[in-house]
């Protein structure tokens, strides 16, 4: 690594996971061009590994003391687009219902720019564990809902009772991830207001 990586703030480890986490928006959008089992199986591992560098930036950052102001702005932003590029490609195939995607799009887009404004004012809106919760629960929705297909325990016995169906398995989730998007979403505006109050 040459002295001018290590000395620019920029370029750490945990924000190169989170650029990371954004290249590889384009891999699984690419994979959800075809609506096979093959390329959902993939399509799900890719957005696995990047919600595995979501956890891993910001334990980083903050176990090796470099929690940078360029991270804290990328890395909700990374979070976003990963979780809305997936829920997007998946409307073609009618895994998703539009209406919700259209919901939760613009809940982060409003929660995104008041965070942002308010940040100007010097107030920062800190994450709630409402919103930590949301994203778990889009995070296994999204999973469920990527890979879609009917999935048996024990691959050479396709037994009614052995199997697990993954799109149902990802809309239940979905629905708890719903609630938790308009439910914290209201808490962020409740903050919001109380502050510029």
């Amino acid at each position: 690594m040459s002295s001018d990586v290590r000395r620019n703030p920029i370029w750490n480890l945990p924000n190169i996971l989170t650029l990371l986490r954004i290249a590889l928006i384009p891999v699984m959008a690419v994979l959800l061009l075809s609506p096979s089992r093959e390329a959902a199986f993939w399509a799900a591992a890719v957005f696995a590994v990047a919600s595995v560098t979501d956890w891993l930036d910001g334990y980083l950052a903050r176990r090796m003391e470099i929690v940078t102001t360029f991270g804290k702005f990328l890395d909700p932003i990374a979070d976003k687009m990963i979780v809305m590029a997936a829920l997007v490609m998946m409307l073609p195939y009618q895994r998703v219902p539009a209406w919700m995607v259209l919901v939760i799009l613009g809940r982060e887009i409003i929660i995104t720019g008041l965070r942002g404004l308010a940040s100007t004012e010097g107030i920062v809106i800190p994450a709630s564990n409402l919103g930590k919760f949301k994203t778990i629960f889009q995070i296994t929705a999204i999973l469920g809902l990527l890979l879609h297909f009917d999935y048996y325990w024990f691959f050479s016995i396709q037994h009614p009772y052995l199997h697990v169906n993954m799109h149902n398995f990802g809309i239940f989730f979905l629905w708890i991830a719903f609630v938790l998007t308009i439910w914290s979403g209201v808490d962020y505006l409740r903050k919001f207001v109380r502050f510029f109050a």
